[in-house]
């Protein structure tokens, strides 16, 4: 944590044109942001710092015995919990009792009202994931270099999806955080998939760039994909002509804050609402440079998912859906994003946006919220199989 940054692509013109006419600005807009270089210092350091609690369980429990075996130990002391008298490794002891330990702020009510939002949006949520948060994330080239490292391509899109769904569903459910519970399980489970491969990556991948990429999957690069799980998603969701009230916007915040705080992602980084996380994501993105060849291969390997997932059983059908998808990445990023991922261009593009923008006001005042909850979590649980079914029982790659 010692390096000394500097907000080395401020006056580069990605980073302006985003802020100053893209997207960028419409987040200020949306959230009523400040944004300014005053705070850099203090946020800065977080490129070179890391969940050193969940790497030296990933140290003392899974590089020294068979990788199902430590899973199978952790996932005890996720389902049965951990007290002073256990007889377990000390650094499983630090993780947990930090884990187990409910913080002050953390408040159900908002963490209700956030989980409904994510259910009551239906299949909006899923493609402002796909089409806003993900691939747009694909043009902030060094937050990339984990996936690349970690040889994420040949693992394929739809393995990659597939995960990241079921993370995302199982983490925005009713009660999901509760201790013992599922999305309380997911969320630490990931935390050490990422020391895992953070620390795979520092063994084996002798190309990793330090100092311009900060360490892998460091705290700050953890913030900004929260950030994009959060603000990002919210934008997205207002774009497609979605409406949310203030206390599920609070939600929304407060259930990623909880969930950076299990994936230990350092409490001041998590922010309490949109006028924060965009100011908190201008800082990081001043240190982003735009999307190179491994962002392009990365977006067009999701771009493709859509035609090599059998989930639809007709070839016209896949072509649709990626068609769909492609209109709305032009819809949801800037333009300007979209051709440095070579996004390709189609015809009549803000068709399918703009009709589920209509289609959206007149579902919102012809069906009940509660209705629209249950429908959207319906919905998006049935996705979720369909994704398992192909990822998890078959020989699919």
């Amino acid at each position: 944590m010692e390096r000394i940054m500097i907000p080395r692509f401020k006056e580069a013109s990605h980073f302006k044109n985003f802020w100053e006419s893209g997207n960028g600005k419409q987040l200020i807009e949306f959230s009523g942001a400040e944004v300014s270089f005053n705070n850099f210092e203090q946020f800065c350091p977080f490129f070179y710092h890391i969940d050193e609690a969940g790497d030296e369980v990933v140290k003392e429990v899974y590089f020294t015995r068979k990788f199902h075996e430590a899973s199978r130990e952790i996932e005890h002391y996720i389902r049965n919990g951990i007290s002073e008298k256990d007889e377990v490794p000390e650094s499983v002891k630090k993780l947990f009792f930090q884990l187990q330990k409910v913080p002050d702020w953390l408040d159900h009510n908002l963490l209700k009202s956030g989980a409904e939002l994510c259910m009551r949006s239906n299949l909006d949520s899923l493609i402002s994931l796909r089409d806003y948060c993900l691939i747009g994330g694909y043009d902030y080239a060094y937050l990339n270099k984990p996936l690349i490292a970690t040889e994420a391509l040949k693992k394929g899109a739809v393995k990659r999806l597939s995960e990241t769904l079921d993370f995302w569903v199982n983490v925005t459910r009713y009660n999901a955080l509760d201790r013992h519970a599922k999305g309380y399980e997911f969320a630490i489970k990931t935390r050490l998939i990422h020391s895992y491969a953070r620390r795979s990556i520092k063994k084996h991948y002798k190309e990793w760039d330090t100092e311009n990429w900060g360490e892998p999957i460091n705290s700050w690069d953890m913030m900004a994909t929260y950030i994009g799980f959060s603000l990002v998603f919210l934008h997205s969701l207002k774009k497609l002509g979605n409406t949310f009230s203030p206390e599920e916007e609070q939600g929304i915040f407060h259930l990623w804050k909880y969930v950076g705080y299990l994936l230990g992602i350092p409490e001041q980084l998590l922010p309490d609402n949109k006028k924060q996380a965009t100011e908190y994501f201008y800082l990081w993105t001043s240190i982003q440079p735009p999307s190179d060849k491994d962002s392009v291969l990365l977006a067009h390997s999701l771009l493709n998912e859509s035609l090599e997932n059998p989930i639809l059983k007709f070839e016209f059908q896949r072509k649709n859906l990626r068609y769909l998808h492609i209109c709305c990445t032009w819809f949801l990023l800037d333009d300007e994003v979209c051709k440095r991922l070579h996004i390709p261009e189609v015809p009549n593009r803000k068709l399918f946006p703009v009709s589920k923008i209509i289609f959206n006001k007149i579902y919102d005042k012809l069906v009940s919220r509660k209705t629209r909850i249950q429908r959207g979590n319906k919905d998006q649980m049935k996705v979720l199989r369909d994704y398992l079914n192909i990822t998890k029982n078959s020989n699919f790659h």
